[in-house]
């Protein structure tokens, strides 16, 4: 295995674009010869790609094309492995995560997924429902720590629904439990209550090693952004959430040199639209996590936008874009495949430390933004309409045209 995914005290790099100044030229009249590779290749790293359902193979084919040409370029070479996950994995062999997928994602250094679900697996019995997969693979891969950045481009912020002066200069990372909670604690399921009515439950339950963990991770990614950590939590109402602070509040001793808060959950969700720039670093637990990220995402324009890292103390990482399937425009070329971009460049900075090849995808992300190409979700008017493709072949020039600064 090239690298861990996770460890503590030296993995969790600079967040995606924090204080990046990216500096390099781009030539308007060159029309983008792709240079193979800049050097000889000195590393090598296994990827397996789960393109899944909907739009997913549309970015994953984009983002595997950055990826490969950023890396290049550094003298990095992938083999990558291409694996069913998903609804295509339900219609191929009857499981949402088959034995091999989650096999070869565990020998693999890094794992890219694009997106699963549609309308067609919706009344599926939940057993073979395309998103019991992704549960399936993040606890196969025991990934425990989602980072979801969510970054308000200065080329975007009027695609933003917040009003400008709300939403520019926002740089926030949420850090959000993804293996427990509520999404997987027992007892679970249907029954019939005193009254003969049938209900459905879930447990909401932590323990503590599972709190400090995703805890010490936040401490050590806010301490690399500005040092403010704002714990999320309902520990007015919730007994696991009197305990999530409770052992939040111990592993801060850790970290006196971060500054942290607690917020209820409801409270965090309104000032997310009130003063999100008041954020740097959230951390909370697994259904808390997924939706106040999904409105993050909103803050910046468009979920089409965003990637994410999940994280584990060891293993391979995984690494996907936000957004769900879109089986609405899928095979329309009309997806925005830059999260999953974004979410390549996550892979190469977080799960295999390579910061270099990483800097070059963000800045040319940035670039292909400042030249005005746009997607329809965040498309306004004076800027260029291009779909997934042209989006893609644009971010290739932006990558072979760098003159990295130094590091």
């Amino acid at each position: 295995m090239a690298m861990a995914s996770l460890q503590l005290n030296n993995a969790i790099a600079k967040p995606l674009f924090m204080g990046m100044r990216p500096s390099f030229s781009y030539k308007k009249n060159s029309v983008g010869r792709i240079r193979c590779a800049a050097t000889t290749p000195s590393k090598r790293y296994t990827i397996t790609l789960l393109p899944g359902d909907g739009i997913g193979p549309e970015v994953i084919s984009v983002a595997t094309n950055v990826l490969k040409l950023a890396a290049s370029l550094e003298g990095i070479e992938f083999d990558f492995q291409e694996m069913l996950v998903g609804g295509a994995a339900l219609d191929s062999t009857g499981l949402p995560l088959p034995a091999e997928t989650l096999s070869a994602a565990k020998q693999s250094d890094a794992v890219l997924l694009g997106a699963i679900g549609g309308y067609k697996w919706d009344k599926n019995e939940k057993h073979l429902k395309p998103e019991t997969g992704l549960l399936q693979l993040r606890a196969g891969l025991q990934v425990f720590a989602n980072l979801r950045p969510a970054t308000v481009f200065p080329q975007l912020v009027d695609a933003s629904t917040l009003k400008k002066e709300v939403a520019e200069e926002v740089d926030l990372m949420v850090v959000r439990e993804l293996t427990g909670g509520i999404y997987f604690g027992k007892p679970r399921g249907f029954s019939v209550n005193e009254n003969g009515q049938e209900i459905g439950f879930n447990t909401e339950v932590y323990a503590t090693h599972e709190i400090d963990r995703i805890a010490r991770v936040a401490f050590e990614t806010a301490r690399k952004r500005r040092g403010k950590l704002c714990s999320v939590d309902k520990a007015n109402v919730l007994e696991a959430s009197i305990f999530w602070r409770k052992r939040v509040m111990a592993i801060a001793s850790e970290y006196p040199d971060v500054e942290l808060s607690h917020m209820y959950v409801d409270n965090a969700a309104m000032q997310l639209v009130r003063d999100p720039k008041q954020f740097d670093t959230i951390v909370t637990n697994n259904i808390f996590g997924d939706i106040l990220s999904d409105e993050a995402s909103m803050i910046t324009g468009s979920i089409g936008m965003l990637p994410s890292a999940s994280l584990g103390e060891s293993g391979p990482g995984l690494f996907e874009p936000i957004h769900g399937s879109a089986p609405d425009i899928a095979g329309q070329d009309k997806a925005n495949p830059l999260a999953t971009v974004l979410s390549a460049a996550m892979l190469l900075k977080y799960g295999l430390g390579e910061e270099n090849a990483a800097k070059r995808i963000e800045a040319a992300v940035l670039d292909t933004l400042s030249r005005g190409y746009r997607t329809g979700d965040i498309y306004s008017s004076g800027n260029k309409l291009v779909g997934c493709k042209e989006m893609g072949e644009e971010v290739l020039k932006s990558v072979d045209s760098q003159v990295p600064a130094p590091v």
